[in-house]
């Protein structure tokens, strides 16, 4: 049993890790683009109109935005199936085992938060900000992880993917609660009408995927227009996809698209999203806009909120005897794992284009600059004092 967790682990590490390698590339070909004769293509493309219309019902907006509200449901039903299947099967079902990530991502989300705040508690729009670097990037940190080659003990790899996990379910749960615009009680009704035909497909083990995707996405379509945010649907769906089929017992309809899903997601999704998100134009940056609250805020907030708020919160539960660190892990290498974290790339950037898209002020450039900057510290830093720390333990 145990060599198939490991199995798995080294698995999605390797996915992970290679998805990471190659959002980065994503990441400077945007800059490229932005910073060069490129731009106005870039700009073009990303602004170009794309509608669906059936009857009285329209979906158009630019394809920046299918890409955001769209694409990314995608993603956020993959963390969905794994939250899930972690939860009945993994690493999240053992109460001991989820003590020390889970404390660490809350300590890596209030921190940030306050740091982000402490510069700009004086500015109401850019305080909208504040959940942006509360985030991080599980495929951008595995992708730096995986530079350490086998080094890495399987302790590090559980920690930081099961602390991701609840980061990401934290980022949802900010998402849903501190990010949405104003409600449609009609959209509304037709999304929670989805859920009573989910749960009878779920209780039944339906093991065929069609009728799950077609509510989803009828799902998808009414919180779009309810003013909840559109991803949310990919969490909720998830939720709802058996672990197991009563018809065939061989089967697992969780698994099975989790598995399909991984490779779409990592080697397209997020690629995607961090080319058409990440273009940030340097050309006339002045040190008044590098030194502004909003990417001050995030910056920092990224590179010591995380670093200082994971580590710490685990230093003291684990000085209290609540938990105890896994073997394979110290301190230092606890600490450079924590530093990792600090790389909120595409999350960070998602929340990002949530916080100011309704303020009427354009916080755009700031935001992914503060991002960058600190995604890019964080993921520095992490990968020297763990090189350090796992060379003194080998």
């Amino acid at each position: 049993m145990q060599n198939q967790k490991d199995s798995f682990i080294t698995t999605f590490f390797k996915l992970e890790s290679a998805g990471g390698i190659i959002l980065m590339f994503s990441a400077l070909v945007a800059l490229v683009f932005t910073n060069t004769s490129l731009d106005g293509y870039y700009r073009l493309f990303l602004s170009t109109p794309v509608e669906i219309r059936i009857g009285a019902l329209e979906i158009a907006k630019p394809l920046l935005l299918w890409i955001n509200d769209g694409l990314m449901v995608v993603f956020f039903f993959m963390i969905g199936l794994e939250l899930k299947r972690e939860m009945l099967e993994g690493e999240l079902s053992n109460v001991k085992s989820i003590i020390l990530p889970g404390v660490g991502a809350i300590g890596g989300m209030i921190m940030p938060a306050l740091i982000y705040l402490y510069f700009n508690y004086d500015d109401p729009v850019a305080v909208k900000g504040w959940a942006i670097p509360a985030a991080t990037d599980i495929a951008f940190a595995l992708g730096i992880l995986a530079l350490l080659g086998s080094r890495v003990p399987n302790s590090i790899k559980v920690f930081l993917t099961s602390l991701a996990i609840f980061d990401d379910l934290g980022a949802i749960l900010i998402i849903a609660f501190f990010y949405t615009s104003k409600i449609s009680i009609i959209s509304l009704v037709v999304a929670a009408c989805c859920l009573p035909i989910l749960y009878c497909l779920s209780r039944s083990h339906v093991a065929s995927k069609s009728p799950y995707i077609l509510i989803g996405i009828v799902m998808w379509v009414a919180m779009l227009k309810s003013g909840i945010h559109a991803t949310l649907a990919g969490i909720i769906l998830a939720m709802f996809i058996p672990l197991y089929s009563k018809t065939e017992p061989d089967v697992s309809p969780l698994k099975s698209m989790e598995h399909d899903l991984h490779s779409v997601v990592a080697f397209f999704v997020l690629p995607v999203f961090a080319f058409a998100n990440a273009g940030i134009s340097v050309k006339g940056m002045s040190w008044e806009q590098v030194f502004h609250g909003v990417p001050i805020g995030i910056a920092l907030g990224l590179f010591l909120g995380k670093q200082f708020g994971i580590f710490g919160l685990c230093w003291l539960f684990v000085k209290l005897r609540i938990t105890n660190l896994p073997a394979g892990m110290n301190w230092a290498s606890l600490y450079g794992t924590a530093t990792l974290c600090g790389i909120g790339f595409t999350m960070s950037l998602f929340i990002g284009s949530l916080a100011f898209e309704e303020t009427g002020v354009d916080r755009l450039f700031d935001e992914r600059l503060g991002i960058i900057l600190g995604s890019l510290f964080s993921g520095s830093m992490g990968f020297i004092l763990l090189w350090a720390a796992l060379r003194r333990t080998r």
